[in-house]
Formats: structure tokens, sequence, C-alpha cells
């Protein structure tokens, strides 16, 4: 194999690849990535993790063809650090010689009779605008679990019906819905599957910004796959096998009062709140007329309070929250005001965008509140 490639083109590639790999392989081949150069003029570069593959084709001058599976992350690193010329790779026996400018590397080359073909992508059921993607992606995804053990929790379930697409996510404190419209292929489609969340944020953010997403899925069997497509850049990921709870039915069907905030007002506030607070302490929030007043801290140890104005449709109310899902929750929010819905201090409050002095229910957070103050 030997093959001359622009710098730029081929070390975006390769950091885009490597990202997939893990950075404690459960086996050594895992460390690899791997490059096949074709005749037609194309390199077309792959690398995979347990349940997740990535796959990238760009074009070069194939001189010969071949392919070669190196460290993926070392080379990475070498093209980053070489000078903005044209790259040369050449496969001699069991070494990998890279030229750039007067640079010289040689790379140790992996068996590649060990490491298993990357799966094709299923078929395509759809596309989904990149951008509206990864928005939706990150909002679902800060409820989602870190705890393994919990395979549900630490999903995410995207339940497809027609033109209409829903990520949600939980971790038994909070609970997120995003509902999004995307093309489907076909308009009776129905589908609930689930996906680990930090493998379909990391794909979200590595194609957000490449344009319409081509949505693919196979969801039958133990190899069930979906998979995503844009720019000549493509993931798939295995789906995590189980039954999603109807998490719907916990969104309260009706509310006792709701609150509207400055989204970037109270973001901030809650920064500052969050300077005194101690280990699994909350940040409390008292509602009375045309304000709100966020407090931490107590006792002899250091305190906040700041006071801003609010819209306050409810009475009197003091609630308190985990100050981390608190600013999550800001700031996964849209727009310039927040809605707080509440139904009592003890029990769970929905947070919205509000536009035009309505609740804009595309996303919606559900909290649970933490037990310092008593019911009022």
């Amino acid at each position: 194999m030997k093959i001359i490639v622009e710098h730029d083109i081929f070390t975006e590639a390769v950091t885009w690849v490597a990202r997939t790999i893990p950075n404690r392989p459960a086996i050594p081949v895992l460390a690899g990535l791997k490059i096949k150069a074709a005749q037609n003029g194309t390199i077309a570069l792959g690398s995979r993790d347990s349940d997740i593959t990535s796959h990238i084709g760009i074009e070069a001058d194939v001189l010969d063809a071949g392919e070669v599976l190196v460290n993926g992350k070392l080379l990475a690193d070498i093209c980053r650090a070489l000078p903005v010329k044209p790259i040369e790779l050449t496969l001699d026996g069991g070494k990998l010689e890279i030229e750039c400018g007067n640079s010289r590397f040689t790379m140790k080359t992996m068996p590649t009779d060990e490491y298993t073909e990357l799966p094709a992508l299923p078929p395509v059921i759809g596309t989904v605008d990149g951008n509206e993607w990864l928005e939706a992606v990150s909002q679902a995804t800060i409820a989602a679990s870190n705890d393994d053990t919990l395979p549900m929790l630490v999903s995410v379930c995207i339940e497809i019906e027609g033109d209409q697409m829903s990520l949600m996510a939980t971790d038994r404190y909070r609970l997120a819905i995003r509902d999004i419209s995307w093309n489907p292929e076909d308009m009776t489609i129905s589908k609930r599957i689930l996906v680990r969340a930090s493998r379909l944020l990391d794909i979200a953010k590595s194609l957000g910004s490449a344009g319409p997403i081509e949505v693919s899925l196979s969801d039958d069997g133990p190899a069930a796959l979906i998979g995503f497509a844009a720019g000549g850049r493509q993931n798939t990921v295995q789906l995590i096998d189980g039954e999603y709870p109807q998490v719907r039915s916990l969104f309260p069907a009706d509310t006792a009062g709701y609150m509207v905030m400055d989204r970037l007002d109270m973001l901030d506030a809650i920064k500052r709140s969050r300077l005194v607070v101690e280990k699994n302490a909350a940040v409390r929030l008292s509602f009375t007329e045309g304000e709100v007043t966020i407090e931490a801290g107590q006792g002899d140890n250091a305190q906040a309070s700041e006071a801003l104005p609010a819209d306050v449709h409810s009475d009197d109310l003091k609630m308190a929250f985990n100050p981390v899902f608190l600013q999550e929750g800001f700031q996964a929010i849209t727009g310039d005001k927040v809605r707080l819905a509440v139904t009592h201090p003890t029990k769970p409050a929905v947070m919205t965008a509000d536009k035009d002095g309505e609740a804009d229910e595309e996303f919606r957070l559900l909290l649970m509140p933490i037990r310092t103050y008593g019911a009022n």
C-alpha cells in the first residue's frame, strides 16, 4: 500500500475516527485504526469499540492499493504534529512509513486478521436536521444516569411515531423528554429503542454541524444497531435490550401554579450559590409575589442569598433542589424565559421554556425536590 493525501483532510479524518478508540481497550486490537486504500482513489478509515464504530471515506492519490491496521491514537497524534504538507504513507512489511516534508515516522502494524470487519450501515429509515438533533440529544441526555449497573437508566429511549420523534431519559431523580420532527422514509413507522446516552451524545456532537443526518436502523436480533451518517462520516452503535418504562405518566396532569424567571439571570445566580453549597446539600428557592430568592449554605458555614424578579402565579412557596440538576436544567432550556410549574413543595416540578406567556413543551424537564422545607 502506498498513498499520498492532503495533510488537513487526512488529519481531520484520522482525528475523527480515533474518537471511537477506547483509552483502555479490552483487547489490544481495539486500539487499532484501519486504513483501506482502493485503486479508485479513495481511502476508508475505520475504528471500533465493543458497541460503537466509526467510518469515514476520503479521496487520496492511491499509488498502490492495500490495507493496514495501526495504533489509532498514536497516528492521530503524529498527524497533528506534522507540518502542513502532503502526507505519504507506505506499507513496508510490518511497518507503516509516514513521510511529510522533512519529517519521517515509522509505526508498527497490527494483525488485520484479528480485526473484524466494521458492520455495514442498516437500512436508512429517515433524515433529521443535524443541529436540531444535536440540541435534542444534548437536552435529553442531561437526565441519563452514569451508573453502568443500570442499563435502562444509562440509556436514552427513542420513541418514533411517524414524523415525530421523542427522546427520553431519567436517572430516577429527574426526567427529560424532548420532542423533535424528522423526515421518515415511511410515515407509518412506529419504533421504541434504547441507545446508551453517552454514545448518542458523542455521535451527535461529531455529526451535528454536518447538515442533514441519515438515520439507519436494524432493531432485530442480537446485532441490533442504529446508524448515523452525514458528510461522509458514519457511526453505528448497538442498541440496549430492554423495555423502557412508560415515563410520560410521571408528569403531573394538573399544577397548582407556575413561576416565570429570566433564564440567564437565574443561571448566574445558581452558579454563584454553588460556591457555598456543601456536598449533597440543596439550593433553596423561595417564591413570593414578584420575586424569587435563591439561598444556599446554612448554620455557621458560608451562606449565599440573592433575590431576582419573577412572575409568580402561585401562593408563596419554598422548594429545594439539587444545585447541579437545577443548573443543568437552566442551561439545557433554550430561550430567554424559563417556566417552573409546581404542584406541591415536596412533589416534582416541571421546567420548560416560556414563550409568549405559554409553556413550550417541546422540551420538558421534571425535577424531584429535596425535602429541606416542610410542605407549605
